[in-house]
């Protein structure tokens, strides 16, 4: 039977593959897990839960809310909110687990579970793996008193929230950092519609807002961090200095410069890491990042001084190695950064005003500081319909890899990497053109096909 966990969470879509019925045996199981520590005399477990605003997370956190509370955990319901917010509430709240309904960057039919545990942190495998476990065992549920309770909250939490974010670049009321800069804020009509733009403007920006107006059907419709196009035409349009994009859950952020070019996750970790080792606030002189990173961002690094490491993809393997080494940040392409003095996972809010910080007290534009950080050419192709768990012992594919890394040299790089959840197999090939990217990628690709074909 496959495994119930992905990369992140449960996930699927809403209703057949995610249900009520799931969402409620997820949350007394991870009750069970989480909540279980012997506790001192007149303790009572608790427990956070936050969703984003798509429909089905209204049914689908009454479940986990049911299954928590049958449990013997008390629940604190936050109601909307990002994915980071609930994660940093965790923590602040002192409560032993955390759960937030969301399928972050998805479609709106499609929804998701994740869950925290005490002290904000996202699960591991072993941990997950526990979890399912327990939802097909039995075990004596409370009765009387010893039942969870449920509140909600007034929207305290998330104000607390915010002030952490404002604060975590020095925004006080007498000093707003950000004070003279115009940014464009594409909400993705997701968990941060409020969040977002109020923590900018309290740290003195000029906002200009899109799609932040969740009606729990439009989340990520062509907006947001995967549809950056709308806001690359509204920041040039309002001439703001920049904009930024976040997806449904508001754990990533992309931005666009003042003439509408995006600027990627690579090049937002690039200008971070740069502007921490400036003030000598780089931990280790070390950014960590997942394979999938452009070569241009780690070339980049080398010139600055600053160490990378790469981990396999996914924002909680980015945490695990920053973890481990005590290192201070870390992140992904696609917009998912760490910042762990303030942050236990990727933040999209707390990236754009550490973005917009370093805009403000360098003086300089985002695309200048962007152009420090450039991106080789890549070429991604998806070769389907293979027997993917050959792919990194093949003879054949080996040694066309091979051939294809002395070919590239210093200047290239070649990535195979087996989908998680399709029978295919990525190939991806950096060059210093996009022609020579193009040609070694699909002479792969034709190589993956007709070695691997099932």
């Amino acid at each position: 039977m496959a495994r119930l966990f992905g990369t992140d969470g449960v996930r699927g879509l809403a209703n057949r593959d995610v249900t009520a019925e799931l969402a409620l045996a997820l949350g007394s199981a991870a009750a069970h897990e989480l909540a279980s520590a012997p506790q001192a005399p007149g303790h009572r477990s608790r427990a956070v839960l936050g969703r984003d605003p798509r429909a089905s997370g209204e049914f689908l956190g009454a479940g986990v809310t049911a299954g928590l509370a049958s449990a013997g955990v008390d629940v604190i319901d936050l109601g909307v909110l990002p994915t980071p917010a609930l994660a940093y509430l965790v923590s602040a709240l002192d409560c032993d687990l955390g759960v937030m309904i969301s399928a972050s960057h998805n479609p709106m039919p499609d929804n998701g579970i994740k869950f925290f545990q005490r002290g904000g942190l996202k699960l591991d495998d072993a941990v997950e793996d526990r979890i399912e476990a327990w939802i097909t065992e039995t075990w004596e549920l409370p009765t009387g008193a010893g039942v969870g309770r449920v509140r909600v909250d007034n929207g305290s939490a998330v104000d607390r929230y915010v002030e952490h974010l404002v604060s975590s670049i020095g925004t006080t009321a007498d000093h707003r950092p950000l004070e003279g800069l115009r940014i464009a804020v594409d909400a993705a009509n997701g968990a941060a519609s409020v969040v977002g733009p109020e923590a900018l403007r309290q740290a003195g920006a000029d906002v200009v807002v899109m799609n932040a107006s969740p009606d729990g059907r439009n989340i990520n419709e062509k907006a947001g961090s995967t549809h950056p196009e709308q806001l690359q035409a509204v920041v040039v349009a309002a001439e703001a200095d920049f904009g930024v994009a976040f997806d449904g859950d508001a754990d990533r952020c992309l931005a666009v410069d003042h003439a509408g070019a995006l600027v990627d996750g690579d090049q937002i970790l690039g200008i971070l890491a740069r502007a921490m080792k400036a003030e000598q606030r780089l931990p280790n002189d070390t950014l960590v990042v997942t394979v999938m990173s452009n070569l241009g961002l780690l070339l980049a690094m080398r010139e600055s001084g600053i160490t990378t490491l790469q981990t396999g993809v996914g924002d909680r393997y980015v945490l695990e190695e920053m973890r481990a080494g005590g290192h201070g940040i870390g992140g992904e392409q696609s917009g998912h950064i760490i910042l762990a003095e303030h942050a236990t996972t990727g933040d999209g809010v707390l990236t754009a005003l550490h973005l917009a910080a370093e805009v403000k007290r360098s003086g300089m534009r985002l695309a200048d500081l962007a152009a420090l950080i450039p991106r080789l050419p890549q070429t991604l192709v998806n070769v389907k319909g293979v027997d993917k768990a050959r792919a990194a012992s093949d003879e054949g594919v080996l040694t066309a890899v091979a051939a294809a890394e002395a070919l590239l040299g210093e200047t290239g790089r070649v990535l195979l990497r087996q989908s998680g959840t399709e029978p295919l197999v990525r190939v991806m090939v950096e060059a210093a053109t996009q022609q020579q990217a193009d040609g070694v990628a699909d002479s792969l690709a034709a190589v993956v096909r007709e070695r691997l074909a099932l």
